[in-house]
């Protein structure tokens, strides 16, 4: 798979990520990392998971949820 964002710059990079929004292909130069929070339903309540997951989105996606 290649990345889809280098791609549309004519571009051949392989992909090491795929967004986990939109399910484009990334290289590291087009992967955003951010933390992500898991909580799991617990009893009456929930459970936040330590330490954080990591979710990789490509840029428009990032840009989209800021």
């Amino acid at each position: 798979m290649n990345c889809y964002d280098c791609l549309a710059l004519q571009e051949n990079t392989v992909a090491v990520a795929v967004c986990s929004r939109c399910g484009a292909g990334l290289c590291m130069d087009h992967a955003h990392l951010a933390p992500q929070t898991v909580h799991e339903a617990a009893g009456t309540g929930r459970s936040t998971h330590t330490p954080n997951a990591r979710r990789l989105t490509c840029g428009v996606c990032h840009e989209a949820e800021a």
